[in-house]
């Protein structure tokens, strides 16, 4: 039998403060090398049904935790029509596989776990290495802005959020954070505006130029980029590299390739496993210093939020059971 979980499924079975010590520990693993992760082919979809340009990406992401009971692909698009069409970009379903046996044990809707599992990223990351109180500023009002928001809320103490977006989003997007968290939440009218004076700062955004001038970090800020992903994506200024004592990145080796650490000339081996941070090896070492963080993603956080998830949700009986 196999469990289907939909999103108002999956909904139900995930909780970010219980996720939050479940990504840690996958972070953990990866960086100690107990994991499966195999490269993610991406190729170009929809090629030929009106025209000849292809219409999305399609991207396969497997992997598997060391002693974990299933192992996980993860089959996701982005498709930059689809806001016209009322649609996620980013769509994402979730196959779990017996790791024993090799028997199909579940597929789960993936749009919400992998906003989840990527707003534990920031909140993790500001968690480890930010001055606590926090005061968040946010650059970007989509989707993502807000899971970073409320997982930075559930790993810290969150005093104050900044929300900036060169839309009128950034308003609803505050609005909707105010009436959520205790944290008081107001939108700004400029970069400048979200980032002075703030502890942490996240990007997440799809910019392709930076986002803010980082001259204007505070002294002791932490900075969490997690929308660039690609050479052609930038959030990051030189002058905010420049200020950094250090540069975490969650996969380094991919890190490397954005847009931001490409234009700062920095190698993978230049930039610091964010799991060594989490193991006590690396991070801030006084008071005043800017710390940056660059983040693409793991499809390892991804089996380690999915497996958590599907316990919850056969410990509970969600879901619906099939026959394959």
């Amino acid at each position: 039998m196999v469990r289907i979980l939909s999103d108002a499924d999956v909904a139900d079975c995930l909780d970010v403060a219980e996720l939050l010590p479940v990504v840690r520990s996958a972070f953990v693993s990866q960086g100690r090398g107990e994991v499966e992760r195999p490269e993610r082919p991406h190729f170009p979809v929809g090629t030929g049904l009106s025209g000849d340009e292809p219409l999305g990406t399609g991207l396969v992401m497997p992997a598997y935790v060391h002693g974990a009971d299933y192992y996980v692909t993860k089959l996701a698009s982005v498709h930059e029509d689809n806001p016209r069409r009322d649609l996620p970009t980013v769509n994402a379903q979730v196959a779990l596989t017996d790791a024993e046996t090799g028997q199909p044990a579940a597929l789960l809707a993936g749009n919400r776990i992998t906003n989840a599992r990527t707003g534990c990223i920031g909140g993790l990351a500001v968690a480890e290495l930010a001055a606590a109180p926090v005061t968040l500023g946010v650059l970007g009002a989509g989707t993502q802005a807000r899971w970073q928001t409320r997982c930075v809320d559930a790993a810290t103490d969150l005093d104050a959020v900044r929300v900036y977006s060169p839309s009128d989003s950034k308003y609803a997007c505050a609005d909707d954070l105010d009436a959520e968290l205790d944290a008081t939440v107001e939108a700004v009218e400029t970069p400048a505006d979200a980032v002075a004076e703030a502890t942490a700062i996240v990007t997440a955004t799809t910019s392709t130029e930076p986002v803010f001038d980082g001259t204007d970090l505070a002294d002791g800020a932490v900075v969490v980029a997690v929308g660039a992903y690609t050479p052609a994506m930038r959030e990051l200024d030189a002058a905010t590299f420049e200020r950094a004592a250090r540069v975490f990145a969650d996969v380094p080796g991919e890190a490397a390739d954005v847009g931001g650490v490409r234009a700062a000339d920095l190698a993978a081996d230049e930039l610091v496993p964010l799991s060594e941070a989490f193991e006590g090896r690396a991070g801030r070492e006084r008071a005043d210093e800017v710390l940056v963080v660059e983040s693409v993603g793991s499809a390892v956080l991804d089996a380690a939020a999915s497996e958590h998830v599907l316990q919850r949700a056969i410990e509970n009986d969600v879901g619906t059971t099939v026959p394959l």
